[in-house]
C-alpha cells in the first residue's frame, strides 16, 4: 500500500528491551542409528582382517615417506564405507588427541564413505574399536562401540577418489590431463608452515602451486594446476591433504544491446541531480571496472577510489559491463530518472574493483581470496567508509546445489569478520540460466539450472531476477510474444529448486533484471529493448546509454536500495540493513498464482523460486501511523563452558512495545505480525558431514514469539524444549503456530529468518514477547578453536500492520517508549 509523504515516520530503534536469561543445558544426545544386521562374530573379525592388510599397506607407505624425505606428520588414508541406505557413523572414527582425523565425508551410490588420516603408529587405536566390539559390552548388555563398527561395512586405503568432494563426473579419467584443483591442506595451527611445506614438495614432482590462500578453521585452500598422476603421488607423500574440488571459472554475463541516443536527456538529467550529502556510504563494485569519465559518473567516482585486483591493470572498464551495473547501482534503471521532471536527490558514491581481467580470464584460482583482496584495496583506501559491496561475477556451473564453496565461505567469513571483526554487506547476483535455454521458460529456472557459486553464500544477499516489463512494439516485433508474465520471475534466474535441506533457500530477494521475448523465425528466446533495463554506456562518446539486465542488473539495483538504507539510518548494523531488505520483501499476485501456496512445501518452493519476494523501498524506509516497525541490534552469548563441558548459555527475552489496547480494541479485526531474525554466522565449509561437531554454520539463532494465554515462564520452557528438539533432530511443529505462513521448520535455514504471522488482533495484544536463542554450532562442538565464548550479533525486525489507516499504532508505540516499564521475572 502506498504512503503519503505525510504519513511516513522514522522506524523505532529499540535500546535495551533484551533479557538475557541463563539457558537450560541442553542434552547433547545424538539420534539413534539404523543399522544393517550383523552377526558380531564374522563381521568384527572381517574388519580386523582389513585392520591387518592395512597396516601392512601403512609400513610401506610410511617408509616410501621417509625415503623422499618426509621424517614428520607420517601416516596413512584410511575409507570407511557404510552399507547402502545405511548411515556410517563416522564421528566415532576421529580421536583429535592421537591425531586421527576425520578429513571428508561424501555419499556415492547410496553408501556414505569417510575418509580419515591416520598417524604412524596410531592405526591400533581403530584397530581397537573392533576388538572391544568383539570382547566386551556395556552396560545395558550391548556391543561396546557397535553404532560405529555395525555401521562400517568396509575398510581399505583411501585413493585419490576417496578426497574428491566435488561432483563426481568432474573428477579427471586420464591420468595424463592438466586441471586445476582445488587443494584443502590439513591445517592445524600452523596454515602457513603448512602451506609452505605444500608448496617445496608440491614442486618437486611439477605441480604449479598459486599464490592465493584461504584460511578456514581447520583448512587452508590452495589452487594448484597438475595431472591426476601427479596428484596421486602427492597424496601417497603429502599427508596435509584433507580433500580436492575443481577450482571454479566466472561467467561470462555481459551484453551491450543499442539503445536509442538521447544526449539531451543526459544533460538534463545532470542539471537536477543533487550530490549526496553528509556521512553518505558507498556502494563498491567487484567487476569489469568503470569508464569514470562517464558523465552522469564522474561526480561521483573519484579516480583514487578506482582499483584493479592486479595492479598491472588498466582500472577502466574493458567491457561495458562494470560501467552498466555503476548507472544502475547510483541511479536505478535510467528510464524512471530520465522520464521525471523533478529534482534527483543521490544518497551515495561509488567505489570500483576491476577484478576481471581485459583480455581472457582469470586462470580459475581462488576467487574467494580475489574477492577479499579487492574489498581490501577499498578499504585501505578509505578505511572508515561505510559501504555496500556488489558482486556480480559468478561461477559457470551450479555443481554446488546449495553446499559451501571456498568462494561461499570466504564471503561469509567478510560479511561476519571472522579475520578482523569487521561486518560487512555483501550483495552477489544468483547467477543465470543459460541464454539458448530461455525459451523453455519456466522449466529451465526450475529444474535444470541452479544458483551458481558463490551464490549459495549464508550471509550475502543472493539477489535473483524478476521482471515488470511485458511491453513489445507489435509493428517493429510481429509475431514476437513476451516469455515471462509481468510480475513473474525473469527467464535469465536461477533458482534452488533442486538444492536439498539443510542448505539455505536462495535467492534471499528478486529486484527488476528485465524480460525476454520468443522470436518467431527461430524459435529461441532473444533480447529486445524495451524489455531491458538502461543504463550508463562505457564508450559515452559514441551514446551515453545502454540496455542491460539479467540477475547483475538486479543486483545493482538491490546494491542501490541497500546504499539509500544505509544514509538514511547510520546507526543500523549491515545485518539491519540485510534485514530490512527481506523484511520489506513481498510476493507479487503472479509469483504466489504460479505456486498456489496451501501446504509448508508449496511455499518452500515459493522461497527456493523467489526468495521473500520483491523488497519495497518505502516499506524499508519508513513507518507509517497504521504499520509501525520495531528494530532491535543487540547480541549474546550462545556458548560458555562448565566444567568440562560445553553448553548452551544465553536466551535473549525482548519486550516488545505492544500496543496491546489498541489491538483488544480491534478485536477480531484480522492484522499482521512480521518477524525478521539477520545475523552473521563464521564459515567451516570443510566437507565432513556437516553434522554437529562438522556444522558448517558456527551457530545458529532462532526466534519465537510468546502465545496468547502463555505465562512467561512457560514461554521460556517452551523455547528451552525447542532447542533440544532441534538439537536431537526433532521438528514438529505445534498446532498454536499454524497462523505462521512458513513455520519455525521452513524459516529456519540459514542466517536470516523471516516469517508472517496472521490472525485476530486479540490475540496479537497477548503476544508483547520475542525470544532469541541459540542452536548448536561448531563454535561449541569444536572448543580448540577457542571461540565457544564469542558473542553473537543480530537484529531483530518486527512489524504490526493493520488494515484500518486510521489506526494509530505508532503513536501508541511512542507513548510506551517514553514509560518506564517494569519488567518482573519469577
Amino acid at each position: 500500500m502506498a504512503q503519503n509523504e505525510t504519513d511516513k515516520f522514522p522506524h523505532i530503534l529499540l535500546k535495551d528491551t533484551a533479557l538475557t536469561e541463563p539457558y537450560t543445558p541442553i542434552s547433547s544426545r545424538g539420534k539413534t542409528f539404523k543399522l544393517p544386521p550383523r552377526n558380531r562374530q564374522e563381521h568384527g573379525q572381517k574388519l580386523l582382517r582389513q585392520f591387518d592388510r592395512l597396516r601392512h599397506e601403512a609400513d610401506r607407505v610410511i617408509k616410501e615417506q621417509k625415503a623422499y624425505g618426509i621424517d614428520a606428520g607420517n601416516g596413512i588414508y584410511v575409507q570407511f564405507e557404510s552399507e547402502p541406505e545405511f548411515e556410517l557413523k563416522f564421528e566415532s572414527l576421529e580421536v583429535i588427541r592421537s591425531g586421527i582425523e576425520l578429513l571428508a565425508v561424501q555419499t556415492v551410490d547410496e553408501k556414505n564413505l569417510a575418509t580419515v588420516f591416520v598417524p604412524e603408529g596410531k592405526l591400533d587405536i581403530l584397530t581397537k574399536k573392533v576388538a572391544d566390539y568383539l570382547e566386551k559390552d556395556t552396560s545395558k548388555g550391548l556391543p561396546r562401540n557397535r553404532e560405529l563398527v555395525e555401521s562400517v561395512g568396509e575398510i581399505q586405503r583411501a585413493a585419490l577418489e576417496a578426497l574428491w568432494t566435488d561432483d563426481r563426473g568432474l573428477f579427471p579419467e586420464a591420468d595424463d590431463q592438466e586441471i586445476w584443483w582445488e587443494v584443502w591442506l590439513r591445517s592445524g595451527d600452523d596454515p602457513q608452515g603448512i602451506v609452505e611445506f605444500f608448496k617445496e614438495h608440491a614442486e618437486r614432482i611439477g605441480i604449479s602451486v598459486s599464490n592465493e590462500v584461504i584460511n578456514f578453521p581447520d583448512r587452508t585452500v590452495v589452487a594448484i594446476y597438475g595431472t591426476k598422476a601427479q596428484m596421486s603421488r602427492s597424496v601417497k607423500l603429502l599427508n596435509c591433504i584433507a580433500e580436492l574440488r575443481m577450482t571454479k571459472e566466472t561467467a561470462d554475463f555481459f551484453s551491450a544491446m543499442d539503445a536509442i541516443e538521447q544526449r539531451e536527456w543526459m544533460d538534463d538529467l545532470r542539471d537536477r541531480v543533487n550530490p549526496p550529502s553528509g556521512d553518505f556510504p558507498v556502494v563498491c563494485l567487484l567487476d569489469t571496472g568503470v569508464n569514470q569519465a562517464h558523465p552522469l559518473l564522474i561526480d561521483y567516482l573519484d579516480v583514487s577510489d578506482m582499483h584493479a585486483y592486479y595492479p598491472s591493470w588498466n582500472e577502466a572498464d574493458h567491457n561495458g559491463h562494470g560501467t552498466e551495473m555503476a548507472g544502475l547501482a547510483l541511479y536505478g534503471d535510467l528510464v524512471e530518472v530520465l522520464a521525471s521532471t523533478g529534482p534527483v536527490s543521490l544518497t551515495h558514491n561509488l567505489e570500483s574493483v576491476k577484478i576481471l581481467p581485459p583480455y581472457g580470464q582469470n586462470p580459475p584460482h581462488l576467487y574467494g581470496d580475489i574477492t577479499a583482496e579487492s574489498i581490501a584495496r577499498a578499504e585501505v583506501q578509505n578505511p572508515n567508509q561505510n559501504r555496500v559491496v556488489c558482486l556480480t561475477v559468478s561461477a559457470t556451473d551450479d555443481r554446488d546445489r546449495g553446499r559451501p564453496s571456498s568462494w561461499s565461505a570466504r564471503i561469509d567469513n567478510l560479511c561476519s569478520g571472522f579475520d578482523d571483526d569487521y561486518q560487512r554487506l555483501i550483495v552477489i547476483a544468483a547467477g543465470n540460466t543459460p541464454a539458448d535455454d530461455r525459451h523453455h521458460y519456466p522449466n529451465s529456472n526450475m529444474s535444470d539450472f541452479g544458483i551458481h557459486d558463490p551464490g549459495q553464500s549464508w550471509n550475502a544477499i543472493t539477489v535473483g531476477a524478476f521482471t515488470e516489463k511485458g511491453f513489445i512494439d507489435s509493428d517493429e516485433y510481429p509475431g514476437w510474444s513476451v516469455i515471462a508474465p509481468v510480475g513473474d520471475l525473469s527467464p535469465c534466474s536461477s533458482t534452488s529448486m533442486t538444492w536439498q535441506r539443510p542448505w539455505p533457500t536462495k535467492p534471499d530477494i528478486v529486484f527488476e533484471g528485465g524480460n525476454m521475448a520468443i522470436n518467431p523465425a527461430a524459435g529461441n528466446a532473444d533480447y529486445v529493448d524495451s524489455l531491458q533495463l538502461l543504463s550508463t554506456y562505457f564508450r559515452h562518446n559514441l551514446k551515453p546509454f545502454v540496455t542491460t539486465g539479467d540477475t547483475s542488473a538486479a543486483t545493482a539495483l538491490a546494491t542501490r536500495m541497500a546504499a539509500v538504507l544505509m544514509a538514511h539510518y547510520l546507526d543500523y548494523w549491515p545485518e539491519t540493513i540485510r534485514a530490512l531488505l527481506v523484511h520489506s520483501a513481498e510476493w507479487t499476485k503472479k509469483m504466489l498464482e504460479r505456486f498456489n501456496p496451501q501446504k509448508k512445501r508449496d511455499y518452500e518452493n515459493l522461497l527456493r523460486y523467489v526468495g521473500y519476494g520483491v523488497p519495497d523501498l518505502t516499506r524499508a524506509l519508513w513507518s507509517a501511523e497504521n504499520t509501525v516497525t520495531l528494530i532491535a541490534q543487540d547480541s549474546l552469548q550462545p556458548f560458555e563452558k562448565k566444567g568440562s563441558s560445553y553448553v548452551t548459555r544465553d536466551l535473549n527475552l525482548h519486550q516488545i512495545p505492544w500496543p496491546a489496547e489498541i489491538l483488544q480494541e480491534l478485536g477480531e479485526t484480522v492484522v499482521e505480525m512480521r518477524v525478521t531474525l539477520s545475523y552473521f554466522i563464521e564459515s567451516n565449509p570443510a566437507r565432513r558431514g556437516w553434522g554437529r561437531k562438522y556444522s558448517y554454520a558456527s551457530h545458529g539463532l532462532r526466534f519465537d514469539v510468546k502465545r496468547p494465554l502463555e505465562t512467561f515462564d512457560a514461554f521460556r520452557q517452551r523455547i528451552n524444549q525447542k532447542a533440544r528438539d532441534e538439537e536431537g533432530g526433532r521438528t514438529t511443529e505445534s498446532p498454536s503456530d499454524s497462523e505462521w505462513v512458513l513455520g519455525p521448520n521452513l524459516r529456519k535455514h540459514g542466517s536470516i529468518h523471516s516469517d508472517t504471522w496472521r490472525g485476530t488482533a486479540a490475540s496479537l495484544a497477548e503476544r508483547g514477547y520475542v525470544a532469541v536463542y541459540p542452536v548448536i554450532g561448531w563454535w561449541r562442538e569444536s572448543p580448540r578453536h577457542q571461540r565457544w565464548n564469542k558473542r553473537a550479533r543480530y537484529s531483530l525486525v518486527v512489524s504490526i500492520r493493520s488494515p484500518e489507516t486510521g489506526v494509530e499504532l505508532y503513536s501508541a508505540v511512542q507513548n510506551l517508549i517514553r514509560q518506564p516499564v517494569q519488567i518482573t521475572i519469577s
